[in-house]
């Protein structure tokens, strides 16, 4: 799957400024994201709706804007059904990298598109989206830079961090226009919006009546606390900034911060076995955005040997491969216990990919990558239906031809 061609280089090595890494997440999230996925040109478009009430209950973007959300209707057997998904979109780590992301769509209502296109998971077409199709659903917009988690401020810089505050509005929001009554719901997110539907699973279970049935889906969110390739912890400096920056500490599960430290908290290798809520977590087991910004970021490979391998897995050398397969055999350590409850599911497919729901040609297509035969689609179905159990764990690569393989030009 080609990505179009940009300058890679510049983006990540720049003098590595906070902002150049941020830029580097934003722009990763945007390439990755449905926007570069070559929605097909009769997807669904649905409209922005702005909360109007969140102002008053300190739900507000960075720069002080309303939160928002985009709302396709259910219908027929689906019309007391509701699917929410959180979008996602890297992080800010200190002041500097928030102050800029306040005048990006990722931290201002003010920039958000007004219709974004619905796909894969958020397909309307049965042929696209074959069980939640006719469920309502909904994408959260993504303003406040520390995946809907954080409670503070820092007035001098003029930053709201509230991003637990925009979650709980928008889930009132939502509940107001009938999700009260729902019978079932799915709580979904892609990357950032992955880790934050991890965060908020058991929440939004104990928000919904105990009647709904709910489970959640986690797409592209289990970040690890990896080894970079200079030995370094790449994403953990970087996570120990957005949680010190935005207070985390109190909004983290407290299963684990009560025995680990809040920026340990923030990788969810550390706190899924303690989810009571099904969850199904779908994950490429060579992320595509781990190996460009936490396993290979330039600052770990000022030589830039890791470039090409970056940019097309085709040209990985044998020991960059090696290197890559210890890092596929620490995510599968890092969900066995979680694998082992019978409510839980698992999808990790050996591809170079980031975000596979919300794309139509990795969701649910004639080519789209499938383990065992099932595409990400009817896995996650038949594990939301109890049709199957549904542990699906890829064979190591180069094994999986089916694979939509990330290839920067």
């Amino acid at each position: 799957w080609v990505v179009q061609s940009f300058e890679f280089d510049e983006v990540f090595s720049k003098n590595r400024t906070d902002v150049s890494l941020l830029e580097t997440v934003s722009f990763l999230e945007s390439v990755y994201g449905v926007s570069a996925a070559a929605s097909p040109s009769n997807a669904l478009m649905v409209g922005l709706t702005l909360i109007q009430g969140a102002a008053s209950k300190g739900a507000v973007c960075l720069d002080g804007t309303l939160p928002g959300y985009h709302l396709h209707r259910g219908f027929g057997t689906g019309a007391n059904s509701w699917l929410i998904q959180l979008e996602g979109g890297g992080w800010c780590n200190n002041i500097r990298s928030c102050v800029y992301r306040k005048k990006t769509h990722r931290g201002s209502s003010m920039y958000f598109e007004k219709q974004i296109p619905f796909t894969g998971i958020l397909s309307n077409k049965a042929e696209e989206n074959p069980d939640f199709y006719n469920w309502n659903r909904v994408k959260i917009r993504y303003c406040d830079g520390a995946s809907f988690a954080g409670d503070s401020e820092n007035k001098a810089a003029g930053l709201q961090f509230r991003g637990q505050r925009i979650w709980l509005a928008a889930i009132e929001e939502l509940m107001s226009k009938g999700m009260h009554n729902a019978n079932q719901a799915l709580l979904s997110g892609c990357s950032a919006g992955g880790l934050a539907s991890m965060l908020h699973c058991h929440e939004f279970r104990t928000l919904l009546p105990g009647r709904t049935k709910v489970k959640c889906l986690s797409d592209a969110g289990l970040f690890m606390d990896a080894v970079d390739v200079s030995g370094g912890h790449t994403l953990r400096s970087f996570f120990a900034g957005v949680v010190s920056l935005q207070g985390l500490q109190k909004t983290l599960p407290s299963t684990c911060t009560n025995h680990l430290d809040p920026t340990s908290c923030f990788f969810p290798q550390n706190f899924i076995a303690n989810i009571k809520t099904p969850l199904f977590i779908l994950n490429a087991a060579y992320d595509a955005w781990q190996l460009q910004a936490s396993l290979a970021p330039s600052t770990a490979d000022p030589n830039g040997n890791w470039r090409d391998c970056k940019m097309n897995n085709q040209r990985c050398s044998v020991s960059q491969i090696q290197f890559l397969q210890g890092f596929r055999n620490n995510m599968l350590n890092a969900v066995k216990g979680f694998g082992a409850s019978r409510e839980n599911g698992l999808f990790i497919n050996s591809c170079f990919a980031h975000c596979q729901s919300e794309r139509q040609d990795t969701w649910f297509a004639d080519d789209c990558p499938v383990i065992n035969n099932k595409p990400v689609a009817i896995a996650v179905g038949e594990w939301y239906f109890d049709r199957a159990s549904i542990k699906a764990i890829d064979c190591a690569y180069p094994c999986d031809n089916s694979c939509h393989n990330l290839v920067f030009k």
